[in-house]
């Protein structure tokens, strides 16, 4: 299948879906429960309707640039300003 196939065949089960919780929400008179499923279905819908539109404008996946990491050593100049891990700075003591 392809995906406009599935996304018209997820559409045509919550349109079912959205018609069955009208009726139930008109057989228990709209209690809390029901408008929570109610608002979860109407939330589904957006997201499918989200989903139409992103795949509409799917393009193929590009791939990020790759980065080339030098194996040279690092500057050590670099780390004069840091911490050695675990033992704080050199030029002060613990409390």
């Amino acid at each position: 299948m392809s995906v406009h196939d599935d996304l018209t065949s997820v559409q045509r089960a919550l349109d079912d879906l959205l018609r069955s919780v009208g009726r139930l929400e008109h057989q228990l008179d709209g209690g809390l429960e029901i408008r929570r499923v109610r608002t979860d279905a109407d939330h589904l819908r957006e997201s499918v309707a989200l989903l139409r539109d992103a795949s509409r404008g799917r393009a193929a996946p590009q791939q990020p640039p790759l980065v080339t990491i030098s194996d040279a050593p690092y500057d050590i100049s670099l780390w004069t300003d840091s911490d050695d891990e675990g033992l704080g700075a050199r030029d002060r003591h613990a409390p």
